[in-house]
């Protein structure tokens, strides 16, 4: 992986980016770009995250954007500010604070050499043999928690089916996001264990890579919301399930269902997605209460074994999402960023997990060069 940094000081603006380009095939890359001033308005900050988008497509040459994810200190507020013009990118917008005072951030998915279309919620990307569905902002505002959720997996399970696509065999990596996670996550969790027991995902089969988290919608109605990314064309071997069980247990043995990540060969690279992951044991017990700079070693103890199920580690790792419960651990999570993982493009936010005794979660994507004659490229 190659890794560099591009300031636009003029802008008050960084972008951390990271670089996948295979020898043949397409390349990809991911970046985040945060503002390194917080004496700006509202207006002007999104103004200059706009105008470093912009400035770092042209520095992309002839990729594609397709996919950009806000983190906004009070979208309620501040939704309005993001220019939604004719693009085909899919977008994301969640009530996550950056942690370093400004109002808004932004995770930036490019690619090159591909074919996209969208549809209100849906951005379909299509190259060689595989089609790419992106779905964001799911949700429904009628009922409590356990009904918005029940509502929104059915309705991304219509979606799906209109592309000839199940939860079960094609979906690969969703988002859950929930006002007050603390009061809301049971009903979330009970709501998608019937959802996926309807569709045939159990202990016995597979669950989905996923980050269930604190994170509030555009709309004070909603409780529950998700993003999702779905692959068309896949071959059942092309997908590896990562569980590190010297580390981590099951999740259904304390009754939640995701998988811990999830690796997806193509002929040509391997993509692993890391699913929340947080100081626990594989009997399923927090490790370290109110340590975060230990549960920070164990937090990424737990995501290098997975990554090396996967036969990868932290330097094919593109970008770093890193959630804290409390604001006044930023510092510590900072330094140990800085000291550990300097290079990886990362973005930290004030997003409470969904257990109160764990102080940090991370989550990540990894990619690694590989050669498999069985499936087709990327």
């Amino acid at each position: 992986m190659n890794y560099q940094k591009k300031e636009w000081q003029s802008l008050s603006t960084v972008a951390e980016i990271s670089s996948f380009v295979p020898a043949d095939g397409i390349p990809e890359y991911h970046a985040i770009i945060r503002l390194t001033d917080t004496k700006h308005t509202t207006a002007e900050q999104f103004n200059r995250i706009e105008a470093s988008i912009k400035l770092l497509q042209e520095y992309l040459q002839d990729s594609v954007l397709v996919w950009k994810r806000f983190f906004l200190s009070d979208a309620i507020n501040q939704h309005a500010y993001i220019k939604h013009s004719e693009e085909k990118t899919a977008v994301s917008i969640v009530q996550q604070p950056p942690l370093n005072e400004t109002k808004v951030a932004v995770w930036l998915y490019f690619t090159a050499g591909v074919r996209l279309t969208k549809n209100a919620q849906e951005t379909i990307m299509s190259h060689s043999s595989y089609i790419h569905l992106y779905h964001t902002q799911l949700h429904s505002s009628d009922g409590n928690e356990t009904v918005q959720t029940e509502r929104l997996f059915k309705h991304y399970i219509q979606m799906l089916a209109a592309k000839e696509c199940t939860l079960e065999k094609h979906c690969r990596r969703t988002w859950v996001y929930m006002q007050n996670v603390d009061t809301h996550y049971a009903g979330m969790v009970a709501a998608r264990k019937k959802c996926f027991e309807q569709e045939g995902l159990t202990s016995d089969t597979h669950y989905i890579a996923s980050t269930g988290i604190e994170g509030k919608y555009i709309s004070p109605d909603v409780l529950v919301f998700m993003d999702a990314y779905a692959v068309y064309g896949l071959k059942p071997e092309q997908t590896q399930y990562l569980y590190a069980p010297t580390h981590l247990n099951p999740t259904h043995q304390y009754g939640v269902t995701f998988e811990r990540g999830t690796a997806i060969d193509y002929g040509d690279r391997r993509h692993i997605f890391i699913s929340g992951t947080a100081s626990i044991n594989n009997r399923g017990e927090i490790e370290y209460p109110m340590n975060i700079k230990k549960q920070a070693d164990r937090m990424f103890e737990n995501i290098v074994t997975l990554l090396a199920e996967a036969e990868s580690g932290m330097n094919d790792v593109v970008h770093l999402i890193v959630y804290l419960r409390n604001v006044d651990d930023y510092e510590t999570a900072v330094s140990y960023l800085e000291c550990n993982y300097p290079q990886i493009p990362h973005i930290i936010v004030l997003a409470p997990v969904c257990r109160p005794g764990w102080l940090i979660e991370a989550e990540c994507m990894a990619i690694k060069e590989i050669e498999d004659k069985r499936f087709e490229v990327y």
